[in-house]
């Protein structure tokens, strides 16, 4: 099967582009939203193949995979001189969490006989409208980095992009307080006036198994992948009690609370204690590497590409 796709969430994509098709990734010169191309700093596969728009119009292709508002409404026809869901079979991933008041979140793409909705989430199927366009979920699935975690360094690990920017969506404002229960550590993309860097996928992961406890202080989301990659790297939890996390890291796995004096409490006694931080790691792991796989991932996925393309 040839699936295009842009490249717009690097870590789903990394899992996504592992099945056995080959993926067709636009390229515009100076690799721009529209036009990234293959990864730079993950490791994808060579069935992960760049096209650009001349290509992308005479371009073989089975199914047609959107996630952005943009692309459902000219960018991807724009591509193909073909519009999806009504010359090509398509699906529209929706990635995240609506915004706004209740009674306004109303997808993109709702009302449409030709397209599936697909929530990466139960929690994103919950709130977001989709009217009578047919929905499904397909939960994330996370590359395995490994077992990486020594807890070596009484620290917390925090991930996330553009903390400044997205300030109380991602718990900006509770780093000093969390802070002030043990050192945290920034990692993300445009963290730097937080003292955070860019690294590498298997830098970051290798410098987050260091840290011992990964701290979850994001208010609203749909369900940050980095977070699952802890856990798949044995990093137990502290964490907001939003949105999809809830289902995401059972008790023994990490804590989980909406008190936020309580969780403060909570993580200085997780960083001082690192055989429990261990033992809730290990928990961690095994619970990320049954519900959020790899295997059952792309299982999941070559179901639905099979039906949408019948």
């Amino acid at each position: 099967m040839r699936i295009l796709l842009w490249h717009v969430h690097g870590s789903w994509t990394t899992s996504f582009v592992q099945g056995p098709h080959t993926y067709l990734l636009p390229v515009l010169p100076g690799r721009g939203p529209d036009g990234r191309g293959r990864a730079r700093t993950w490791d994808w596969p060579p069935g992960a193949v760049e096209v650009t728009p001349e290509e992308a119009r005479h371009a073989d292709v089975d199914v047609v995979v959107l996630q952005r508002p943009a692309e459902l409404d000219g960018l991807a026809e724009q591509w193909l001189h073909r519009r999806p869901g009504r010359d090509l079979p398509a699906v529209y991933v929706e990635h995240n969490a609506p915004q706004g008041r209740i009674a306004d979140l109303r997808h993109p793409a709702a009302d449409r006989t030709d397209l599936t909705v697909v929530h990466v989430t139960h929690f994103n199927a919950l709130f977001w409208d989709c009217g009578t366009t047919r929905t499904v979920v397909v939960e994330h699935g996370v590359l395995d980095p490994g077992e990486r975690y020594t807890g070596e360094l009484p620290r917390a690990v925090v991930a996330v992009n553009d903390p400044l920017r997205r300030g109380r969506v991602t718990g900006t404002d509770l780093l000093e307080r969390f802070g002030r229960a043990a050192p945290l550590d920034v990692f993300g993309m445009r963290s730097e006036p937080l003292g955070g860097v860019d690294l590498t996928q298997a830098r970051l992961h290798e410098e987050m198994g260091r840290r011992r406890v990964y701290l979850h202080p994001i208010r609203w989301t749909s369900l940050g992948l980095t977070l699952l990659e802890a856990m798949h790297l044995g990093l137990p939890v502290v964490g907001l009690a939003t949105t999809e996390v809830v289902e995401a890291v059972p008790p023994e796995a990490g804590i989980l609370g909406t008190h936020v004096d309580g969780l403060v409490d909570e993580l200085r006694d997780l960083v001082r204690d690192p055989e429990r931080a261990r033992l809730m790691g290990k928990a961690a792991r095994a619970a990320a590497l049954n519900r959020y796989g790899l295997r059952r991932f792309l299982a999941d996925w070559e179901r639905l590409l099979e039906e949408v393309t019948r």
